[in-house]
């Protein structure tokens, strides 16, 4: 990054190319609609441009890029107050062909991560699918790394009591 401050548009290809799956994951999980994911991940990257004179290395270039994201889906939330949450990202299967089982179980577990409060749905998508460490997710949400830890922690709990009450639901139908 301090090499594209410093103009360097090689360095700047390198950062997209390192960061663009993740930011778009966690903008995908943050996002109340799916029709803002690909607006505020492109205006992320336009935001990072236009800060990039200003970017001190004070945390991790993720968190500062995840921050500019963060920012902008909570601007488009204030400008709309009144919506309505969708169903929330589809993620892809590993394999076109897997088996109904594991589609019902990728299904039931990506329906009770958006079923967790905010704050700890934000944790757990950032540490388990965009790799922060607790430090990182701290700095990003402007919370105590102890918090964090507590929300990750609510969070495994919740999914383990809804994952649990869907396989009981599904033995009960059988």
């Amino acid at each position: 990054m301090l090499r594209y401050a410093d103009g360097d548009l090689a360095a700047f290809r390198a950062l997209y190319q390192r960061h663009q799956r993740g930011l778009y994951r966690f903008v995908a999980w943050r996002s109340p609609r799916r029709d803002w994911v690909d607006e505020v991940a492109q205006e992320t990257w336009i935001g990072l441009h236009q800060a990039r004179a200003r970017y001190v290395p004070s945390a991790s270039f993720r968190t500062f890029l995840y921050q500019i994201a963060r920012n902008r889906l909570v601007d488009l939330q204030r400008q709309s107050p009144l919506l309505a949450d969708d169903a929330g990202p589809e993620l892809e299967s590993p394999a076109a062909d897997m088996a109904l089982e594991s589609r019902q179980m990728n299904t039931a577990l990506h329906r009770a991560i958006r079923a967790l409060p905010g704050e700890q749905k934000e944790a757990l998508v950032l540490q388990q699918f965009s790799g922060l460490s607790l430090e990182e997710i701290a700095a990003l949400t402007e919370a105590p790394v102890e918090t964090v830890k507590s929300r990750l922690r609510y969070a495994m709990r919740k999914l383990r009591e809804q994952l649990a009450a869907d396989v009981a639901a599904q033995e009960e139908q059988a």
